[in-house]
């Protein structure tokens, strides 16, 4: 135990028996006091790759997309990529595809590549892909099985598609809502075998990005920085793209992939971003680039672990229109000791080691968590999830 853990302890014994109390009665009251951390910190994200408020930065001080790009991933060129990308809709938890009549709405069968134009009444309010055949709902009847080409179940995986757009209804409260999406809805088995299936959207990457920009940086942005934004994305979905060749999706549509929400999130400045840099990516060598790309990264790129994702001081970052630049906040310390609770009473946060840039020496590697049963030793990442801080570049003060 160290000096001021001990004196720290000292001091909590000192108060129980100065006042006179037995120390199984000081628990409750203990127990009642909630103490807080005051933290101070730096950037939004990982930091790795480009920032996108110093993309904006950048663009606001006339730096055009390739000088943005160059700098935040210094040594790759500009290649070109299309083609199309399956996209797994996360928010359909449901095993079946459920969309709305449309005039041009068709059903494929891939297992022999056979499709069939769907029908349209003005009795019909849904079609849906469920398991291994297809059927619409008939107001007054309700779900009624459908033989497209007199066949009652499909032969290999079947999908949606439409000249237009498509109307994807997904769980919503108690309800459903609907979400507007190009290309074609397909009803895809996880693994083979499976009973269950997923929703996947496989559309063109160019009217995927569409979905993409707008739902990651703002549309009211300086152009240059949308246009960054876009190669980026492209580069980031073709790499994840060839990863996953042989998996029923390539990419997903959260931020643990980047975010995708089809035609409702498409804004025109981003469509024409997105086409002013219509299939351009970045290469590092013969390979696509990992574009990786967070919200602010505080002043220093963090070291992604390749040649052109390097930890270096950013100029561009801290504009005055930028709040994740640095921040403050303050948290519980019960948080920790729930989620520790080998450490009894917490007592301080001891900050290891860094990473060397920056203020207070950057971000945190590890640190270890000092209490009055025990210490432990976590990551700054780590540390940064349980606390629910913006980034793991930051400084803690005392509990009180």
């Amino acid at each position: 135990m160290n000096t001021r853990k001990l004196l720290a302890v000292t001091a909590l014994a000192a108060l129980i028996l100065g006042s006179g109390l037995a120390l199984a009665e000081a628990g409750p009251s203990a127990a009642a006091e909630e103490r807080t951390i005051a933290i101070r910190g730096h950037g939004f994200g990982h930091g790795i790759g480009m920032s996108q408020y110093g993309a904006e930065g950048a663009a606001r001080l006339g730096k055009n997309y390739r000088d943005i790009l160059g700098f935040y991933y210094p040594g790759t060129t500009i290649g070109t990529a299309g083609s199309s990308i399956k996209v797994l809709i996360t928010k359909d938890t449901t095993s079946d595809v459920k969309v709305s009549p449309r005039y041009s709405l068709s059903v494929r069968d891939w297992g022999d590549g056979a499709h069939w134009r769907l029908p349209v009444s003005s009795t019909i309010t849904r079609w849906r892909l469920v398991s291994d055949r297809i059927e619409y709902y008939r107001t007054g009847t309700g779900w009624v099985r459908y033989r497209p080409g007199g066949r009652w179940v499909f032969r290999g995986t079947p999908e949606f598609y439409a000249s237009g757009t498509i109307t994807l209804w997904v769980p919503s409260g108690s309800g459903e809502v609907g979400r507007r999406y190009r290309g074609a809805l397909r009803a895809a088995r996880p693994s083979s075998g499976s009973s269950s299936r997923d929703t996947v959207n496989v559309l063109p990457l160019e009217s995927y990005l569409r979905g993409v920009v707008a739902d990651e940086m703002p549309a009211s942005w300086r152009r240059e920085a949308l246009k960054s934004q876009a190669v980026a994305a492209r580069t980031y979905a073709v790499r994840t793209r060839a990863a996953h060749s042989s998996r029923y999706y390539h990419i997903c549509d959260t931020t643990a992939c980047q975010v995708y929400g089809g035609v409702d999130a498409e804004h025109p400045n981003t469509d024409e971003a997105i086409s002013a840099v219509s299939g351009r990516v970045l290469k590092s060598g013969s390979t696509y680039a990992l574009t990786m790309f967070s919200s602010s990264n505080g002043g220093y790129s963090a070291d992604g672990g390749a040649s052109y994702l390097v930890v270096r001081r950013d100029p561009w970052d801290g504009w005055s229109g930028n709040p994740m630049h640095s921040w403050s906040t303050t948290v519980n310390a019960s948080t920790l000791e729930r989620a520790y609770p080998s450490i009894g009473r917490l007592v301080e946060i001891d900050v290891r080691s860094r990473n060397g840039y920056g203020e207070w020496g950057g971000r945190v590697r590890t640190a270890v968590l000092d209490g009055t049963e025990g210490d432990v030793s976590v990551t700054g990442s780590r540390l940064r999830s349980v606390l629910g801080l913006r980034s793991d570049w930051f400084n803690p003060g005392q509990p009180s």
